[in-house]
């Protein structure tokens, strides 16, 4: 099985790159947004360790956010929890998907958390700043501080782009992003 890890910057696009190889992916956001919304022991362990932010399940993002914005070492509580369970599901993902030829990994903490193996083929979705900005804005929950704060946990950009085998460039059309994966798979199968 080959295993291919998606990095890029929050808003690059890595969501649409992932799902445009037409594997299987393992979409972390996807999974964490499930834990909020059907994980009552999640709910439990976050009470716990946040109780004057965590109030009712489902979760809401809304007191998430909250609870990051007010206290930086929020994040990091939210984070340890999430990670651990986000783990056991990507553990799951590869068993039931043991057999296909490829998977892709959409896991925004990718390096940093060191999810990857060696092996694993990483991929940089490359994006402009200003073209990443204007799509993040459009979105729902958009918070310039919240992203300030995710921002500041992820490894630099020249970091991952280093660390990258590929590099798709994204200007968001869907002929840049399937170029780039048909040359990508070309050298890789």
């Amino acid at each position: 099985m080959i295993k291919i890890g998606i990095l890029g910057d929050i808003g690059s696009g890595k969501s649409y790159v992932a799902k445009s190889f037409g594997y299987p992916v393992f979409n972390a956001d996807a999974e964490v947004d499930k834990l909020y919304s059907k994980d009552k022991k999640i709910f439990n362990k976050l009470k716990k360790v946040l109780p004057k932010y965590i109030n009712s399940f489902p979760i809401n993002k809304n007191e998430i956010s909250s609870a990051i914005l007010t206290n930086n070492s929020n994040l990091r509580k939210i984070v340890t929890i999430i990670h651990l369970e986000i783990k056991k599901k990507m553990s799951t993902f590869l068993k039931k998907n043991i057999n296909k030829k490829i998977i892709i990994l959409d896991v925004p903490l990718l390096l940093e958390n060191k999810i990857n193996k060696k092996n694993d083929i990483l991929i940089f979705i490359q994006s402009k700043k200003l073209d990443i900005f204007k799509r993040l804005k459009k979105r729902k929950n958009f918070n310039p501080k919240l992203l300030k704060k995710f921002q500041n946990i992820q490894l630099a950009s020249n970091y991952k782009k280093k660390k990258s085998q590929f590099i798709i460039k994204n200007d968001f059309t869907k002929k840049s992003v399937n170029k780039g994966i048909k040359r990508i798979l070309k050298d890789i199968l």
